[in-house]
């Protein structure tokens, strides 16, 4: 005879009596995405933020140098920092932002590979859940967004964090915006399961390359400048387990901050589409390399020893380059 349960714990207090045993699930590992480096071992991406305006404020401009370089780095995939559709997200699964600011416009052949995206916080403000649809998928099979997931690429493995929910303002100051918490029943459970299971992730890899993207920049000089929220909660995390590279959008511009207490290099990729040009907030300029506040993207190239980081303006100029290096074997 079935016996009715009123909740999941008197569920579990019964399998104590009858079998000694209750495992409670309080977090799970984060989604995996297998993709393979190249034949040679190495591996290189273009990276690029806050672009969705169907074409305007130079966006197809910026797709056009997209396409020019992915084809010469002869990329493995595309990686997006968010704020994937403007104003305000998508309004459904079915709105044609989706084709009109992202099948249309990323046309180049070199960009027919699988791009990834996390969510941002114009994101947030349609139907988040849209962005995540399987429908998306069947309708340009390059698409693949969650909230936080996990591209292991052999070389390098890369951690998407869902920053927004992370950020105090959303919550309490949301300027008549509307966001769509749907999926972030409790936000402090929500970020404690986040936080707990990147750090696991972390801890768990042996990639020779780490990266972390997340939509919010940790330092940034641009008109957000830094986020509080992730040096307090986030940053100790990459710092504690050996993240080399932490990349972001959110601010509309590009830019390079070397950590001043770790080897994490902080690069924002932010410029897809409208730029902020001349609002700069200039607050903390510790360790900056390079700020450029016009229209771009960024590329990824990795071997096992070094990896090679550039910005490209939207006439496909390389606006500055950074060289990191890393022995094949740790010395003993």
């Amino acid at each position: 005879m079935a016996i009715p349960y009123k909740n999941s714990r008197t569920l579990c207090f019964f399998l104590i009596l009858s079998f000694g045993l209750c495992l409670v699930i309080t977090s799970a590992e984060l989604e995996r995405f297998e993709h393979p480096t190249k034949e040679d071992g190495s591996l290189s991406f273009l990276v690029l933020g806050d672009w969705g305006r169907r074409g305007a404020f130079n966006q197809s401009q910026v797709a056009f140098q997209m396409g020019k370089v992915g084809e010469k780095l002869d990329i493995d995939f595309v990686v997006s920092t968010g704020d994937n559709f403007y104003d305000n997200g998508l309004a459904s699964e079915h709105d044609t932002a989706f084709e009109e600011s992202f099948t249309k416009i990323y046309t180049a052949k070199s960009l027919q590979k699988q791009w990834y995206s996390v969510l941002g916080n114009h994101d947030y403000r349609g139907d988040a859940e849209a962005q995540l649809s399987p429908l998306l998928r069947k309708i340009d099979s390059r698409w693949i967004c969650l909230r936080s997931f996990i591209v292991n690429a052999e070389l390098a493995e890369i951690f998407f964090v869902d920053t927004t929910p992370l950020v105090n303002k959303y919550f309490t100051n949301t300027e008549d915006h509307t966001y769509d918490w749907r999926g972030i029943t409790s936000r402090k459970d929500y970020i404690a399961t986040l936080l707990k299971d990147v750090e696991f992730a972390l801890k768990k890899s042996s990639a020779k390359w780490k990266i972390v993207v997340g939509h919010h920049a940790i330092r940034s000089v641009g008109h957000h400048g830094d986020t509080e929220e992730l040096i307090k909660q986030l940053l100790p995390i990459l710092q504690a387990n050996d993240v080399d590279f932490y990349m972001n959008g959110h601010d509309h511009c590009l830019e390079h901050i070397s950590d001043t207490e770790s080897p994490i290099q902080f690069l924002t990729s932010g410029a897809g589409s409208k730029a902020w040009r001349g609002d700069i907030k200039g607050l903390n300029k510790e360790g900056l390399n390079f700020f450029y506040d016009g229209q771009g993207f960024m590329s990824v190239q990795l071997n096992p020893t070094d990896a090679e980081i550039a910005f490209y303006d939207v006439f496909g100029k390389v606006l500055h380059r950074s060289h990191s290096s890393k022995q094949l074997h740790p010395s003993t």
